[in-house]
């Protein structure tokens, strides 16, 4: 495959990101968009020099030879039923889901066919990642505290829990899926929900969320998100292990030893970059870096639905392997 042909689902913010992205490979052509608002998907197809399909099943029947997902988190299901009956590879954004069945009937259906997927954790794809990952190499992790700290994203569905899955899901999902990347599998969790919404109409997630994890391997930690702010304040996770504390996020890994502080800087759109290269890499067979298939996703979307699960029952739920998404 010398050009690998890309159908774009959505034509919101992260979709136009990917567009954009994608639109600078040399051995990628955009094959259409489609999105359920009409002159929105019309917008950035004509932007993007490719073509506006009314559904899903037009723009397949095209022939694309991969597809991305880029829909909210209540429109997934459907859209990944249809393109893996097609055969067809594709890039899901994160979260794959509202809620967490959903995400294993997908899963189980890429599971019977021998399909390339790639999932939207592009944190994974950073340079600093991949230098705490060896920084922290034969030293046990005790603690881990990981914190989101935010505005409400300017988009309708954010705020409802039935259409985002919540902060959690929605949007913490990033640090949890660092976290068990860098720490490994949780098997416990215990979280809280502030119970008062954000101050918009409509709203019924927390505008505050905490919790706490254990991790199989003894260590503990935290997480929290808030959207109370107008802005971006802080996403990031600092991990203390035996003689070392870390502090990452998208932009700084910052490393303290008995030698002091040591500082490493990032520009988030090289990961953003680097997770849609490598997709298409794997689609035309002359690569194999993909650091989340949609396997290995669903075990951050078991770990993201368990701690919104405890937020509203106020009970701890322990993670089996079938609470991570396992079947």
């Amino acid at each position: 495959m010398r050009t690998c042909r890309i159908a774009m689902v959505g034509a919101g913010g992260v979709a136009q990101r990917h567009l954009r992205v994608l639109s600078g490979f040399p051995d990628v052509a955009l094959a259409g968009v489609t999105d359920v608002a009409h002159d929105a998907g019309r917008d950035v197809a004509e932007r993007h020099g490719t073509r506006f399909y009314t559904d899903v099943a037009d723009l397949l029947a095209a022939g694309p030879d991969a597809v991305y997902v880029c829909v909210p988190p209540f429109a997934h299901g459907p859209l990944e039923r249809l393109i893996v009956a097609a055969g067809l590879p594709m890039f899901v954004e994160k979260p794959i889901a509202v809620d967490l069945p959903t995400a294993r009937e997908i899963a189980a259906a890429v599971a019977r066919r021998p399909l390339v997927t790639a999932v939207g954790h592009h944190w994974r794809y950073s340079h600093l990642v991949d230098r705490a990952v060896r920084l922290l190499q034969g030293r046990p992790v005790r603690a881990v505290t990981a914190r989101w700290t935010d505005r409400v994203p300017p988009v309708a569905w954010w705020i409802r829990q039935d259409r985002s899955g919540g902060p959690m899901v929605e949007q913490a999902a990033h640090l949890l899926d660092l976290a068990r990347l860098l720490v490994g599998e949780v098997t416990a969790v215990a979280a809280f929900g502030d119970g008062r919404p954000p101050p918009i109409d409509g709203a019924d997630i927390d505008t505050a969320t905490a919790a706490v994890l254990r991790f199989a391997g003894g260590a503990v930690g935290t997480v929290t998100s808030t959207c109370a702010l107008d802005w971006k304040q802080y996403a990031g996770l600092e991990i203390v292990a035996d003689g070392l504390v870390l502090e990452l996020t998208e932009q700084e890994l910052a490393v303290r030893d008995a030698d002091g502080v040591r500082r490493w800087s990032a520009e988030p759109d090289d990961a953003r970059v680097a997770v849609d290269r490598a997709f298409v890499d794997a689609v035309r067979g002359v690569g194999d870096d993909i650091r989340a298939p949609y396997a290995e996703a669903l075990r951050t979307q078991g770990l993201s639905c368990a701690i919104a699960e405890s937020a509203r029952t106020g009970r701890p739920v322990a993670l089996s392997p079938m609470a991570l998404g396992d079947e």
